[in-house]
């Protein structure tokens, strides 16, 4: 009986990518891990490192440095290759230039004879989840981005903080762009089946001007922390793991992820941080939150906002 192996393609070893990897050895998810980029030195280190942790990892790992011939195989590849915005250029000008570099990527991906789930976590991830669902040409179910998965995390966490609450029994979400003009949903957030509006509305010790305070604390978030220690990775990391048991696991778990919209919540023709069912198959469904008006229109801005940055590359409508 042939025995079905799991494997992972991740592409890019950089601070995400390094912190992903390290995450998966611990929690022991897959059964194989192949590290592919541009630096092959690099990724050849990363690998030699991870195998000397192995003796102390809840389970056996196939791990080494690789090429795209690799990802035919995998179930599952991870991008977080791309680069960095320079000082003196554009939003627009990193977006030519790391969607120049995903189509190379994914070219060779597909290339390969790879007929798994894009996972995609370089920023602007929204749009470069586009990129790589249009250079594939997949079904748009097996793409799927980052999203606001970590702006959750971090709205959990701060309105667990604030409550005195498990974060894990929070229920919210930070749903748009992963961005700036990302918004909470005020409107569906609860606790224990509460809804938090409704419990600040009584009680002295919580105030609505301090729920607005957590999420500005969200949003500026990366900020903050790329201000002490000059990029972001441990959280993103720990978010792709997630993604990854429930696409290898086959969980139909409910993230927020960037999903292609067709007529979702009014809009059309571009992926976007929203609440989804995932699986194996990558998006089983994108779940249609109801939204208050207020909600509705800052979710328009955060859409518009995106097709207007992605017009000049991809001649969006």
């Amino acid at each position: 009986m042939t025995r079905y192996t799991r494997r992972i393609a991740l592409i890019g070893t950089g601070f995400v990518g390094s912190s992903y990897a390290f995450a998966l050895l611990n929690q022991g998810i897959a059964e194989e891990l192949v590290l592919i980029d541009v630096n092959k030195e690099k990724s050849e280190g990363d690998s030699m490192d991870l195998n000397h942790g192995l003796p102390f990892a809840p389970s056996a790992m196939k791990i080494w440095h690789g090429d795209y011939s690799d990802c035919r195989d995998a179930d599952l590849v991870v991008i977080t290759a791309g680069t960095n915005q320079k000082p003196g250029e554009t939003r627009l000008d990193l977006l030519e230039r790391n969607t120049n570099i995903f189509r190379a990527i994914v070219t060779e991906v597909m290339a390969s004879g790879f007929n798994g789930v894009f996972l995609v976590a370089t920023n602007p991830v929204d749009i470069l989840t586009y990129a790589t669902w249009k250079f594939s040409n997949m079904s748009k179910e097996r793409v799927i981005g980052s999203g606001t998965i970590l702006d959750t995390a971090r709205f959990r966490f701060l309105l667990g903080k604030y409550f005195q609450i498990d974060t894990r029994n929070i229920h919210a979400y930070i749903i748009g762009e992963h961005g700036d003009t990302e918004l909470p949903v005020w409107s569906s957030a609860d606790i224990g089946g509460r809804p938090i509006l409704e419990i600040i509305k009584n009680n002295p010790n919580y105030c609505k001007e301090d729920l607005n305070q957590i999420f500005i604390n969200v949003r500026d978030a990366a900020y903050d922390i790329i201000n002490r220690k000059g990029a972001t990775f441990y959280g993103i990391a720990m978010g792709l793991v997630r993604l990854t048991k429930a696409i290898l696991n086959n969980e139909n778990s409910i993230l927020t992820v960037s999903a292609y919209l067709e007529g979702h919540y009014g809009h059309s023709g571009l992926h976007i941080g929203v609440p989804a069912i995932v699986n194996q198959n990558g998006i089983r469904e994108i779940i249609d939150l109801e939204l208050n008006e207020e909600e509705t229109e800052k979710f328009a801005h955060s859409v518009h906002v995106l097709k207007d940055t992605m017009a000049p590359i991809f001649n969006n409508n």
